[in-house]
């Protein structure tokens, strides 16, 4: 059997990249995430104080606009609830990767021999993520590409406090200049860079279950011993969390504002926050051929042993080798028993490293945001009403 090593490699998936540095340099982060608070309080703050003043200081706050800056749900939800929910994603990513590719030693399933590529993966996942080139890419999409959609696919087309129409064209106000070149801008930006960090967690993994993984199918996690694969997609819960709570924001809008229905944007929120999930949960399904693998494997050598052994129990207790002696109570029985429970767990094996569970509390959390939206088709009383003859 080959040697197995215990070293955790030094990994992190936030811990890294320009927009990271820049920080540091500017002391809004740490080496660690110990100063997340000022990065916490400063990028809201950056994205939505000067909306608030610019607005207040062109009458926008309270107006007779279609969409005053004090009713604009959309925008405060973006910058005060999902904003600085990702910004808190990192410390619980953070923490959660590391302990994940930590295991991958510490639960022996990269032996020695793979032990350089595996440290061959990790290094190839912070060059990318460390990439220059990559934010910057970033940071030119979002203000082209990205502000395309905003203002002719996100941005309403009645008069706000941001934007008046002017024929086919929006007119920006002082504060909609903030807004539209600062604001969405920054905030578009740190989500994006959220899925260039699950593109190099991903392709990390793609790599390591490229390897020779020592699996054992009769693990007890039902996927061989790599179930935390799905335990780990937790982490980016509050990434899913500030989607839902956009989503939630901008469909708000449109039912407040525009006179539109919940019912009208079922199919979309249905599909989108399926799609958020997807995007978590699918790419795990790279395992999916080594499980199978594995899975297949281990009804072999499981189905042989078993044979061998209900073989040699019959012969001694049914067939009558074993005259004289007492079957209650036998080791044999105990042992009968356990091995059919080991080839169970074999046979129940999952093909993906990750539970129906896992994607049922994924689906809750990007829903929750959404669900306030309720109140906009019944009162809460009659909600409340509704729920309690449910329970009871």
């Amino acid at each position: 059997m080959p040697t197995r090593l215990k070293e955790a490699p030094d990994f992190s998936l936030v811990l890294g990249g320009p927009l990271y540095q820049m920080f540091r340099r500017s002391y809004l982060a740490g080496t660690g995430r110990e100063l997340l608070w000022r990065e916490l309080l400063v990028l809201p703050l950056v994205a939505w104080l000067p909306l608030a003043v610019m607005s207040s200081f062109e009458g926008h706050v309270f107006g007779n606009q279609n969409l005053t800056f004090i009713h604009d749900i959309e925008s405060h939800v973006r910058f005060l609830v999902a904003l600085p929910v990702l910004i808190l994603a990192d410390l619980v990513v953070h923490e959660r990767t590391r302990e994940v590719v930590a295991l991958f030693l510490e639960r022996h399933i990269v032996t020695s021999e793979d032990t350089p590529k595996f440290y061959a993966a990790i290094k190839a996942a912070m060059r990318m993520r460390n990439s220059v080139a990559l934010e910057v890419a970033l940071l030119v999409f979002v203000y082209t590409v990205g502000h395309l959609i905003w203002r002719h696919e996100t941005a309403l087309g009645a008069a706000t406090w941001y934007a008046v129409p002017e024929g086919k064209s929006l007119r920006l106000t002082l504060a909609g200049y903030w807004f539209s070149w600062v604001s969405v801008p920054l905030f578009q930006f740190i989500l994006l860079r959220w899925y260039l960090r699950l593109a190099v967690w991903y392709r990390m993994l793609w790599r390591v279950s490229r390897l020779s993984l020592c699996l054992l199918p009769a693990h007890p996690d039902h996927a061989g011993g790599i179930g935390f694969l799905g335990d780990s997609s937790y982490a980016f819960g509050p990434v899913l969390f500030a989607q839902g709570a956009v989503l939630a924001g901008l469909v708000s809008s449109h039912i407040l504002y525009q006179g539109q229905s919940l019912t009208s944007f079922e199919v979309s929120i249905v599909a989108l926050v399926g799609f958020f999930v997807l995007v978590i949960l699918g790419p795990l399904t790279m395992f999916t051929p080594l499980l199978s693998r594995t899975k297949r494997s281990g009804m072999r050598q499981y189905g042989a042993l078993a044979t061998d052994y209900v073989i040699d129990f019959d012969e001694k207790w049914v067939r009558g080798g074993a005259k004289g002696e007492v079957i209650l109570g036998s080791g044999d029985i105990q042992s009968l028993a356990d091995l059919a429970t080991s080839f169970a767990i074999v046979e129940e094996m999952n093909l993906v490293p990750f539970l129906f569970a896992d994607i049922i509390r994924l689906i809750v959390v990007t829903a929750l945001p959404l669900l306030p939206l309720l109140l906009t088709m019944m009162p809460l009383q009659e909600l409340m009403t509704r729920a309690l003859k449910i329970v009871f």
